[in-house]
């Protein structure tokens, strides 16, 4: 849903790969978010699903990491780049996890102003049948999945999965590994909300934490201060602007960033699209 330069690239060329993170915990790519895939012998469980057209190839590479048909599918939120293959999997007898805002939001179809992107609302399978409103923790495989939501971050129904005895977290779209994130301000996210996500995250993770980000490599706990001191250093300087009384167009031609631009301005949206997107988030 996010990622508009993938989405120039047909669905039908997309190549899902697969790496390991640690122990059967992988992580897997293609068009969308990242998917976190943790197989055993209880169940395989998946943490987002990207696009309908690429259920096929996912469950393929499911398949050759060694796991079966999902039994779990958790959504971190509601984009369509991670939901989007909901409705396949549901019908496959995928049991669907998430934060009660997420079901909230599919059911109700979206508007994303900022792209001029609309979902329509889904219903049946495609929606999730168990939610949750602040945490939830799964036992299987012998290992501890704990799931939580952070308010008002990327959007209003953000989850983060942590692996606790693996010493793994997929933290859904908090964390855009090198470059700036989308913050979808329309449905609730906000700048000052993904730095306190992040920090929630920071408190879990160690030097060995293995931290797959919602787009962008596979990262450290480094990597994630690098970028929460960016977020940070955004929101000083953005809010500056805005208490001056500055508009958000006034704000992109002071070019507060542009000492960030060369290390994160480099993904789908570059510092002076970033700050029209995410100043109405400021605060």
């Amino acid at each position: 849903m996010i990622l508009l330069p993938a989405l120039a690239v047909a669905q039908d060329e997309v190549r899902i790969t697969t790496q390991r993170v640690a122990g059967n915990i992988h992580m897997l790519q293609g068009q969308g978010g990242n998917i976190g895939l943790f197989i055993g012998p209880e169940a395989t469980f998946l943490v987002d699903d990207q696009f309908a057209p690429l259920t096929e190839k996912i469950l393929a590479a499911v398949k050759a990491a060694g796991g079966k048909a999902p039994d779990f599918l958790l959504n971190t939120h509601y984009h369509g780049d991670h939901t989007g293959g909901n409705e396949n999997l549901g019908k496959g007898g995928t049991l669907i996890l998430s934060h009660d805002n997420v079901r909230e939001r599919l059911v109700a179809g979206s508007f994303i102003a900022a792209f001029k992107m609309k979902a329509p609302p889904q219903s049946g399978a495609a929606l999730p049948v168990v939610t949750f409103n602040d945490e939830m923790t799964l036992h299987i495989n012998g290992e501890t999945v704990r799931t939580f939501h952070v308010a008002h971050a990327h959007t209003d129904g953000d989850s983060v999965v942590q692996f606790v005895n693996a010493n793994v977290i997929h933290t859904g779209d908090l964390f855009f590994n090198g470059f700036y994130p989308f913050i979808d301000v329309q449905h609730g996210g906000s700048l000052r909300g993904m730095i306190d996500g992040v920090d929630r995250i920071l408190a879990l993770a160690n030097d060995d934490t293995r931290i797959i980000p919602g787009h962008g490599p596979l990262g450290s706990r480094a990597d994630l201060i690098a970028y929460r001191d960016m977020l940070a250093t955004a929101l000083q300087r953005l809010r500056a602007l805005k208490d001056e009384g500055m508009t958000a167009a006034e704000a992109v031609a002071a070019k507060p960033l542009a000492d960030l631009e060369a290390e994160w301005g480099d993904g789908f949206l570059a510092g002076d699209t970033w700050i029209g997107v995410v100043y109405p988030g400021v605060y």
